[in-house]
């Protein structure tokens, strides 16, 4: 796994080798074994190389094919490059190395970009046309690998992390109005914005091109999600062989590598059933848990740590087991460093992904993670059924909204964001909602219509707002986390999965309050439903305990600690006279949401979280902090 850095002054200037080698070097986190640096007249690439697969100098970026038109910055791995480098050998190419950045390389040289079609994998890359003076930015399906860019002066920037961008001497760190109402109405960016006004992020399955002259990039989506209710489809017992086929086959793919390969491992079915098959091709595995001292939380929350299932597990499995045990103070230790390397505050408290990655960097160099496998196969059915029992688009999409306006109630956003003036009253988060569904499901007649909307707005949102935190703060720690249930076969396979397979009660609504701690194990207790056929079939590689049991989030009592040992530093940070927050947002409106839960009144955990990550970001960001984070 690697860093993409690059300039391409549309001007026509030629690049300066000293501003190039230190956007790339902003990321040298992503790549510590290797850098590299290519410059051709008008347009630059940089590479930090994090050595995976053939660890020779052979594998150096960016790579260049014998007749110098191609150049690649790749950012990835392809899982299926053993089969193309096999066509292409054929068809007369030569290797230098064993590295599927080769194979990218020559693949393109070949198909053109017709190519990226055939990619099985996670990447995020940079091609050079030195021949038709064109760049391609492209960005895998599903989004696992980040890409940005923005214009700065004459020239166009992009990068793996944006933050590579503020070594531009021609780039303003400062916050977009647009993108901030986005995040603070979803938690999450529905549109290719950031919170870094003018840096937009490349679209999963999408590729971003510009030639040498041009002013205005063009963008092409090249794949997306197709959720679809078959009209036919073989029995439950053949669909569970199959899917049992596909994962296992999924997980044996993303095996491949010439470095240590671990595994995370909660008490849940999605990181178990990987643990589970991958432990019976690697010796001595290695997995790693993190969970949190309860001492201090209440009710629901005491069922938070997972080490106990966790470390079944592990026996069963026969894997080398490393732990860590997360307090109220870690967040606080953490806060800096995590909003840093994230860069653009998205869904759910993250800090609990820093300290894994951490511990996991410590023992291997690639782990493999579950992220997927709710999206896929059904694992948030108290969400999907809020317009399951809709009667059109309006009805459903007016419904959905309301419970993915997670942070602040509707009725005080416009005064929260009055500091904003009309920029912000002119930004209709209604209309971007419903935007999201522009190309997907045209006819809504069943609730199983509705739910494979829902299961595509998740998968197009919430999904890739979890595969950009898991990346950066995986990569904040030089470590590579691979994502089995996002393999092309496997992906195919769920989006043409009847509803009915994945859900149970399709006309039985049973609404939950996303903010409240605990909701899923109270929702799976009432309905025992979700990810049916995925249960039926990991059943086979996990303890029925497991296979059986409800899902449950990764993320630490924080409800308590906000309320208890956390009080001050959210008092310190959001009730500050000097707070930067409110240059932006109305002080006594954001006092008044946040004292409801210091006081008990309400649950306003999320919103906490993410006006402490946004005081933080302002203050790296847009407040000049971050060279001495850098």
């Amino acid at each position: 796994m690697c860093g993409v850095a690059g300039i391409f002054n549309i001007d026509g200037a030629p690049v300066s080798p000293v501003v190039l080698g230190r956007m790339t070097d902003m990321l040298a986190h992503r790549g510590p074994d290797d850098r590299g640096t290519h410059v051709d007249g008008a347009l630059g690439l940089g590479h930090r190389r994090l050595s995976i697969i053939d660890l020779s100098a052979a594998g150096h970026q960016p790579m260049a094919t014998p007749d110098g038109r191609y150049v690649l910055s790749y950012n990835g791995e392809v899982y299926n490059f053993a089969e193309l480098r096999t066509e292409l050998e054929s068809a007369g190419f030569r290797f230098r190395s064993r590295t599927d950045s080769e194979v990218v390389l020559y693949a393109f040289a070949h198909w053109g970009l017709a190519a990226v079609e055939r990619f099985n994998g996670m990447f995020a890359l940079a091609l050079w046309d030195a021949t038709e003076r064109r760049l391609h930015l492209v960005r895998d399906r599903y989004g696992v690998k980040p890409l940005y860019y923005c214009r700065a002066g004459g020239a166009l920037l992009f990068a793996s992390e944006a933050k590579a961008f503020l070594a531009h001497p021609d780039f303003s760190p400062n916050v977009g109005t647009a993108g901030l109402v986005e995040y603070l109405t979803f938690q999450n960016y529905f549109t290719d914005r950031t919170l870094l006004d003018g840096v937009r992020v490349v679209e999963p399955g999408t590729i971003v091109a510009l030639s040498e002259g041009r002013e205005t990039p063009e963008v092409r989506r090249y794949w997306d999600y197709a959720f679809v209710e078959p009209d036919q489809h073989a029995s439950e017992a053949d669909l569970v062989d199959e899917l049992d086929r596909l994962f296992t086959q999924a997980v044996g793919r993303q095996l491949v590598s010439d470095v240590p390969v671990g595994a995370y491992l909660s008490g849940g079915i999605d990181s178990g059933s990987i643990t589970a098959i991958a432990a019976q091709q690697l010796p001595l595995m290695s997995t790693f848990t993190v969970g949190f001292d309860l001492n201090s939380a209440s009710g629901i929350e005491l069922a938070y740590d997972e080490r106990e299932s966790a470390e079944h597990m592990s026996y069963l499995f026969r894997t080398q087991q490393y732990e860590m045990v997360l307090k109220a103070g870690d967040m606080e230790r953490a806060m800096r460093q995590l909003v840093w390397h994230i860069e653009e505050p998205r869904v759910g408290q993250s800090y609990p992904n820093y300290y894994a990655a951490r511990l996991a960097s410590r023992f291997a160099k690639v782990v493999l993670a579950g992220t997927g496998g709710d999206e896929l196969f059904g694992g948030y059915p108290w969400r999907y059924y809020r317009g399951a029992v809709a009667s059109s688009f309006d009805e459903y999409t007016a419904r959905y909204y309301e419970f993915w306006q997670r942070l602040v109630p509707g009725e005080d956003m416009q005064a929260l964001l009055g500091p904003l003036g009309s920029d912000a009253a002119s930004i209709d988060t209604r209309q971007i909602f419903r935007d999201v569904f522009q190309e997907h499901a045209p006819s809504l007649t069943r609730p199983e219509d509705y739910i494979n909307h829902s299961m595509y707005f998740e998968a197009k949102t919430f999904l890739h707002g979890l595969l950009v935190v898991d990346d950066k703060l995986s990569m904040a720690h030089s470590l590579e986390t691979r994502v089995p249930f996002l393999d092309n076969d496997l992906v195919d396979f769920a989006m043409n999965l009847p509803a009915a397979m994945k859900l149970d009660n399709l006309q039985n609504v049973v609404q939950m309050n996303e903010n409240e701690p605990g909701k899923v194990r109270q929702y799976f207790a009432r309905t025992k439903d979700g990810k049916l056929l995925l249960r039926k079939a990991m059943a086979r590689h996990v303890p029925a305990s497991v296979s059986e049991r409800e899902k449950q989030g990764f993320s630490g009592p924080d409800a308590s600690w906000f309320r208890g040992e956390s009080i001050d530093y959210v008092r310190d940070l959001l009730m500050s006279p000097r707070a930067r927050i409110y240059d932006l947002l109305d002080r006594p409106t954001v006092t008044r949401l946040v004292n409801d839960h210091l006081e008990g009144r309400q649950n306003r955990r999320l919103l906490i979280w993410s006006l402490l990550s946004l005081e933080n970001w302002l203050e790296i960001f847009a407040h000049g902090r971050w060279e001495a984070m850098a």
